[in-house]
């Protein structure tokens, strides 16, 4: 049985953030803190001047949240404590003085879209389209709609967050501002990834960081917004509507 993961690897001046989960890298509460730990770690290590963020396997990059772990929420403070991780990842990101490119080699639903448009620059293969799920299961994209919205536009969040169980192709991401390049292979992903990052690790460290703050300007509020919108996907988590619905994916 594969075991869920998160490793830092430096080569080149360039941090390489990977992630997995057995259960199509969906990401439960232990997962999302070590994340946030290895990115503010890659972060604060001189050694590292980019990061790319990627996930193992070949297939989804990110199912999002893990459903087996919100089934189990039994109160609201729980619930807030399971969608704070995203939070945590995603300031963690925001934060983050290297800028970090996103490596998608496949589908990513719901928290996975929100890590995707949390990168500074992401790239992707053309399998790699995306969906917001969580009204069909009853809570909402609360937590990540800041940053989905910073990225694509409200009208194009709306759209993913009404029409909930239709995956959007990656052309549709790459043309709503989600990703900046879209590749037909993994391995041409993988070299134009490489590319880019070299590229970037070979470049002012202190200019690169200063640009970061400024793609980043307005966001000083998400510490306390992103944590009172975990808060009502935790009040959200519990009503019968989704637990019925988390039921039939255990």
């Amino acid at each position: 049985m594969l075991e869920s993961y998160v490793k830092l690897t430096v080569s080149s001046n360039i941090g390489y953030i990977e992630f997995f989960h057995p259960n199509r890298n969906s990401m439960p509460s232990d997962v999302l803190s070590k994340l946030s730990k290895t990115i503010q770690e890659a972060g604060n290590n001189d050694a590292v001047k980019v990061i790319v963020l990627k996930s193992g396997g070949d297939r989804t990059f990110c199912a999002g949240a893990s459903f087996n772990e919100l089934i189990d929420v039994e109160d609201a403070e729980a619930g807030k404590v399971f969608f704070s991780g995203f939070a945590h990842v995603i300031n963690a990101m925001r934060k983050c003085p290297k800028l970090i490119i996103g490596r998608i080699q496949g589908k990513t639903v719901g928290g996975g879209v929100g890590l995707a448009a949390a990168t500074d620059y992401c790239m992707t293969t053309k399998y790699a389209s995306i969906r917001l799920s969580e009204l069909s299961i009853g809570i909402g994209p609360f937590v990540i709609e800041p940053v989905v919205t910073r990225k694509i536009g409200l009208s194009a969040m709306s759209q993913m967050t009404i029409d909930a169980e239709t995956f959007f192709s990656a052309e549709f991401a790459k043309e709503k501002g989600l990703y900046a390049d879209v590749f037909e292979t993994a391995e041409e992903l993988d070299e134009a990834v490489e590319s880019l990052a070299t590229k970037l690790a070979s470049y002012n460290p202190e200019a690169l960081a200063d640009m970061k703050t400024v793609f980043w300007k307005g966001t000083d509020d998400w510490d306390t917004l992103l944590i009172e919108r975990a808060a009502i996907s935790g009040k959200l988590v519990l009503s019968k509507f989704t637990k019925k619905t988390l039921k039939r994916f255990r």
